[in-house]
């Protein structure tokens, strides 16, 4: 606040924006869910002989790009549409609590973007046309997750956008862009990688359905119910440590890839919670399926790559 002398009105300075604030708007723990489909997928790479090393760097660059210009995106546009308020539950957000203006927070989404585009543009050299296809989906569904005409995340879509984009797309397209081609496997290792990214949507969604009914957001818990929640929090975790044995099964991987079940420790606390608390109670259980997701992709890729 600026001074003040007495008949002269009281100016409001909106403090600028720092480093501190800005890793507040990156979310960090959120970036296993870019990080984690880029290490299975070129560790699975390598594990055949296929693996490139540029191509593999160039891959986590752009998908943490896109997943922290989401996370920008996300900020800003569940600020104007009402879902962030002063009853928010879970970690501050930037742009609802008057840390960064809303305009800035907009730009550095642009400039995420902007920059996966470029980073794109390589691994369009590299990959050819599905390449382009692949970016274009991701940055306009990054968008779209909460902006645009139609968000998905208030929708019900943004479990299945998670599964798809975090999973299925970002683990094959990695292999894609080292091998040429997608490998059966690929497929297949692209399930847990999804399925324990969208756990982290499955515990924001139950710890905000109150908040989020408010705000008109209609995730899979607003529309299901709390209950049907956190089934989906449990048939995901299964499908994680469910497909190892799947892979193993059909010699699509070996017997290393059962270091995987090494994570099963981590998973019981936040699962603990999402089955008994709600509201901001469920904060440490976003952490904890967050620390889950890493330590899953990172044994679950050494064993792929061991096989």
């Amino acid at each position: 606040m600026s001074a003040s002398v007495p008949g002269a009105s009281v100016v409001m300075v909106k403090p600028k924006p720092t480093v501190k604030t800005w890793l507040m708007a990156v979310r960090p723990k959120t970036l296993t869910a870019a990080l984690v489909p880029v290490l299975v997928g070129t560790t699975l790479a390598f594990g055949l002989g296929v693996g490139r090393i540029l191509p593999a760097l160039a891959a986590l660059l752009g998908a943490v790009l896109i997943q922290i210009g989401t996370n920008f995106i996300n900020d800003y546009y569940d600020f104007k549409k009402g879902a962030d308020t002063h009853e928010r539950l879970g970690p501050v957000r930037v742009t609802q609590s008057g840390l960064i203006a809303p305009s800035t927070v907009l730009l550095g989404a642009a400039v995420c973007f902007a920059l996966a585009t470029a980073v794109g543009m390589y691994l369009v050299a590299v990959g050819g046309w599905p390449i382009i296809a692949i970016g274009l989906a991701s940055l306009l569904c990054g968008y779209a997750y909460t902006g645009g005409p139609f968000p998905l995340g208030y929708n019900g879509l943004g479990d299945l956008f998670v599964f798809i984009f975090f999973g299925l797309v970002a683990v094959t397209g990695t292999f894609y862009v080292q091998a040429g081609t997608v490998h059966p496997a690929a497929w297949w290792a692209a399930i847990p990688v999804g399925a324990s990214g969208t756990m982290l949507i499955v515990v924001n969604n139950l710890r905000d359905v109150t908040t989020d009914v408010k705000a008109g957001k209609r995730t899979l818990a607003v529309r299901w119910g709390t209950t049907a929640g956190k089934a989906e929090y449990v048939l995901l975790m299964l499908a994680s440590f469910a497909t190892p044995v799947a892979m193993y099964a059909l010699g699509l991987a070996g017997p290393w890839v059962f270091l995987s079940f090494l994570s099963l420790p981590l998973v019981v606390a936040p699962l603990r919670r999402v089955l008994r608390e709600q509201g901001a109670a469920l904060n440490p259980a976003l952490g904890g399926t967050a620390r889950f997701q890493l330590f899953f992709g990172v044994l679950f890729g050494v064993g792929l790559y061991l096989r």
